[in-house]
């Protein structure tokens, strides 16, 4: 199986992909906030819907960038050192700012049908400009430029972080109210996943420059 990356590669992304889950954002959020207001079901669909939203994100970006690399190694080499830069940049903001979950206290309302809820958990992914930017970055971060498996790796990473992201958000949706009303009360909980992220991330970004440099 070429499109499997070797032990070590797949040991780092699996470290980065728990920091990313566990790191509050826009899609954690929107299930979240669905499961409080509309119930685990609603919460649930929304949440496959931006997890789905990531699979077509995965294919776009592989597909995308593989006929890049075949177009100009050089220019793949580039996008993976600006990505590297975007990355750390990220990891930067996320000290200065914080994350970005601002689920607030909400009184139950009428149930949205399954399919909408799954469409919107769709929508809010896809047209989420830094979910954009982050898969356009951080995917070719563990593909070498020289790869010819780098479509299939790519994918498999891509798939691979879906599945490792299922659990962590089905257990966000089932334990939705005690997780809001922990994160709201505990803001240093939530300052020890910014910086969590902010060391994984950023310490792999430096990696990436450094290995450019030299």
């Amino acid at each position: 199986m070429m499109f499997v990356p070797d032990a070590a590669t797949l040991a780092t992304f699996t470290l980065a992909c728990v920091v990313l889950v566990l790191t509050p954002g826009p899609d954690m959020t929107l299930f979240v906030s669905r499961a409080l207001s509309q119930g685990r079901a609603a919460g649930m669909a929304s949440m496959l819907g931006a997890l789905a939203g990531n699979v077509v994100h995965t294919l776009l970006v592989a597909f995308g960038l593989s006929a890049l690399l075949a177009a100009s190694a050089e220019a793949f080499f580039v996008l993976k050192v600006a990505g590297a830069l975007y990355l750390l940049w990220l990891a930067v903001q996320s000290v200065r700012k914080g994350s970005a979950f601002s689920v607030q206290a909400a009184p139950r309302t009428r149930s949205v049908p399954l399919r909408r809820a799954f469409l919107t958990g769709v929508t809010v992914n896809l047209l989420n400009p830094k979910i954009i930017l982050f898969f356009l970055t951080f995917l070719p971060q563990f593909v070498a430029t020289n790869d010819p498996d780098a479509a299939g790796k790519m994918i498999f990473l891509g798939l691979y972080m879906v599945a490792v992201s299922l659990p962590f958000c089905v257990a966000m949706v089932m334990m939705a109210d005690g997780l809001s009303t922990s994160l709201r009360r505990a803001p240093r909980v939530l300052r020890a996943v910014d910086w969590l992220f902010a060391g994984v991330i950023g310490g792999f970004a430096l990696k990436i420059l450094m290995t450019a440099r030299s």
